[in-house]
């Protein structure tokens, strides 16, 4: 028996006034009760209990004893209510992590609403486009993009996405039609550092189509990148979350649908899924229940390539 379950014993006794009585209260025999005492004054070196036939007294020494030996035990039933009650309902400090535009479009809106129906919780959401350390940097859950290859983290598939090659219907319609990989070398290609450092693309399944090029526009945010595509500036390479609202309204179209990359998992991932916190569990359910992230096989109508106009066409209209 450790230091607190015998201390735990000892102020049963105290306050039952007896070693049976004590015994009963705390479901044991009345030898392991006297045994944790014994044992409990021969490490501290003092007697805490006078013993007769009739009665069981506390000496001075177990007096003084049993004042701090009660504070003790308090505070570690206290501390142990207050766990367990965090993991019966969602309280305290919530950190979330996730990229920066799928954070912003995402995560963010179901973040607000998973806070707005649990008001003991107070959020941080930290949105960058990297793998923070999760014990490190005291996050609790993040969402990623992608496969997770780290496996001491538990993960949770909640929706797919995929690379897309994007382009204005504008900048299609003026330069080369692209049927092949290859002829990318002969337009204006926009690089993302937020997706890739290197000016290089990997289409396709696998991989299989590798793509290095000189950029025409370079930018490490994903919003501009984009924002220039759709402003007729070249063909960006983005996740089909970024691009899906402007394929929608036609400002964007789809390049070489045939080179797309297979789908990514978008996962929730967290530490451990053992003594999984109230926050982390109902947030999970949060985000089941009310978010359709799949991106994949849903594309708009509208969303393709659009042709450059031939010298026939022009003559009809």
């Amino acid at each position: 028996m450790d230091r607190l379950e015998a201390m735990t014993v000892f102020v049963a006794v105290a306050d039952h006034r007896g070693f049976a009585r004590a015994a009963r209260t705390l479901g044991v025999s009345a030898s392991v009760v006297t045994r944790a005492v014994a044992a409990l004054e021969e490490s501290l070196g003092i007697r805490l209990f006078q013993r007769t036939t009739r009665a069981v007294a506390l000496t001075d020494a177990g007096a003084r004893y049993l004042e701090r030996a009660r504070r003790i035990v308090a505070d570690v039933v206290e501390a142990d209510a207050a766990a367990r009650a965090e993991r019966s309902a969602p309280a305290g400090r919530f950190v979330v992590a996730a990229p920066l535009v799928f954070g912003r479009m995402h995560v963010a809106p179901v973040f607000c609403r998973f806070l707005a129906e649990n008001p003991a919780v107070s959020g941080e959401l930290t949105l960058a486009d990297r793998f923070v350390n999760l014990v490190d940097e005291g996050v609790d859950l993040a969402v990623r993009i992608g496969h997770l290859t780290d496996g001491t983290l538990v993960a949770r598939k909640v929706g797919e996405t995929q690379r897309l090659l994007v382009a204005s219907p504008d900048y299609l319609a003026r330069r080369a039609r692209i049927r092949r990989v290859e002829d990318l070398a002969a337009h204006d290609l926009i690089q993302c550092t937020a997706l890739s450092q290197v000016p290089e693309w990997r289409l396709g399944p696998e991989g299989g189509s590798r793509v290095a090029f000189a950029p025409r526009f370079v930018s490490n945010s994903v919003d501009a990148a984009i924002g220039h595509a759709a402003l007729g500036g070249g063909i960006a390479l983005a996740l089909s979350y970024q691009v899906e609202d402007r394929i929608r309204d036609g400002s964007l179209a789809v390049v070489l649908e045939r080179v797309e990359s297979p789908p990514l998992p978008i996962q929730l991932v967290y530490p451990t899924k053992r003594h999984l916190s109230a926050n982390v569990r109902t947030f999970v359910d949060v985000v089941i229940a009310t978010c359709a992230w799949q991106f994949v096989g849903r594309r708009p109508k509208g969303g393709r390539q659009v042709q450059r106009k031939t010298s026939r066409s022009r003559s009809r209209m």
